[in-house]
């Protein structure tokens, strides 16, 4: 919200509400209009996605680790 009301000089519910929309990854809601607004937005955009999927990386990890312990043939013992 800082980065909207800061560089695109947008009121406080306009920059909630583009933050929101980039958050949620359907894209800003207004034109952005001064280059560091728009530097602003796509650095935003890219560093809440690359959050996103280290989040679920993090989550989903001991779930492929039990799947790969499933599958797992010890050495040696081949069927």
């Amino acid at each position: 919200m800082w980065g909207y009301h800061h560089f695109e000089h947008m009121d406080m519910v306009d920059a909630y509400v583009n933050a929101a929309m980039i958050l949620s990854g359907m894209g800003p809601v207004s034109t952005l209009q001064t280059p560091e607004g728009k530097i602003f937005a796509g650095s935003y955009a890219l560093f809440s996605g690359i959050i996103f999927l280290v989040i679920i990386a993090i989550m989903g990890s001991p779930i492929f680790h039990y799947f790969f312990h499933m599958f797992h043939i010890e050495e040696g013992k081949i069927q």
